[in-house]
């Protein structure tokens, strides 16, 4: 029987990897009137103070400054946000270059994004509809579409998870029964080895380590003037966190795009191979 199309699947953090900066920094921390870097550091202190994660600690004192100024949490404020939110170049057709790059090589491309940043902003992005699924930090909400609690936090250990799941097929966060079940590899949706894991910083070491460990890509980005981030990159790839380090540019003719193109090569090159093998056996 002949050997199912492979797919390459990539897997993206956002905020610094698609998107420079912070996203709730943009619009939603001054829109409460807050000070950013006060807010950050009243984050990292109410973690300690309550020995909890980053993560929730800064979704909680979100929902909090949010309700002391009277300023709920809507749904479709956050889609909004996301509407304003400025890309790295490229960003906006690396999609559809991608996808044809592939297509003409017989691969399947797929993408995912795993990030802490929130979900909902990154669905109102120009290019939120472009992702198979987002795993990203999020609230739920009320009967009103008001934010009212934590949903999911992705944090910088936990990221690693959503490689399995991508790599099983599981397209949610809740199924914990699939994401430890056994799973033989030949049966897994998409094998590590075309995994390709895009990230900028500490907080996607975890990620970068466990993909590469597992057979996979991982590329960390930097953005071009940004001081200090070229050398940021370059540390995880001298400390084999990461298989490059490449300039947040994703416009044609680019090193991430020359990168990737390498990589659904090699997915076509093994699946040619793999079935010759199986059809002269």
């Amino acid at each position: 029987m002949a050997a199912k199309k492979p797919i390459v699947a990539i897997a993206y953090d956002f905020d610094g990897t698609l998107a420079p900066g912070n996203m709730q920094e943009r619009e939603y921390i001054p829109g409460l009137g807050l000070d950013v870097k006060a807010f950050w550091g009243e984050v990292k202190d109410h973690a300690e103070t309550h020995d909890m994660d980053e993560i929730l600690a800064y979704m909680e004192l979100m929902l909090f400054h949010a309700k002391a100024k009277r300023k709920p949490i809507l749904r479709e404020s956050f889609v909004s946000f996301g509407r304003g939110l400025e890309l790295f170049p490229g960003v906006e057709s690396w999609f559809d270059r991608v996808n044809a790059y592939g297509k003409d090589r017989g691969v399947a491309v797929e993408h995912y994004v795993i990030s802490s940043g929130l979900r909902e902003m990154i669905e109102g992005t120009s290019i939120g509809e472009r992702f198979d699924y987002i795993f990203a930090s999020g609230f739920k909400y009320d009967q009103h579409d008001v934010a009212e609690w934590p949903a999911l936090a992705v944090n910088y250990t936990n990221k690693a998870q959503y490689l399995f799941r991508i790599n099983k097929g599981i397209s949610n966060s809740w199924d914990n029964k699939q994401i430890n079940k056994p799973m033989p590899e030949a049966e897994r949706r998409v094998p590590f080895e075309n995994i390709v894991f895009i990230g900028d910083g500490e907080t996607d070491i975890p990620a970068m380590k466990m993909t590469t460990y597992q057979g996979g890509t991982a590329l960390a980005v930097y953005e071009k003037n940004a001081r200090g981030a070229k050398r940021k990159a370059e540390e995880l790839l001298d400390q084999d966190r990461a298989d490059a380090a490449v300039v947040a540019d994703y416009s044609e003719g680019s090193a991430i795009e020359n990168a990737v193109r390498a990589i659904i090569d090699q997915a076509a090159a093994r699946h040619a191979f793999r079935k010759a093998v199986i059809h002269k056996g």
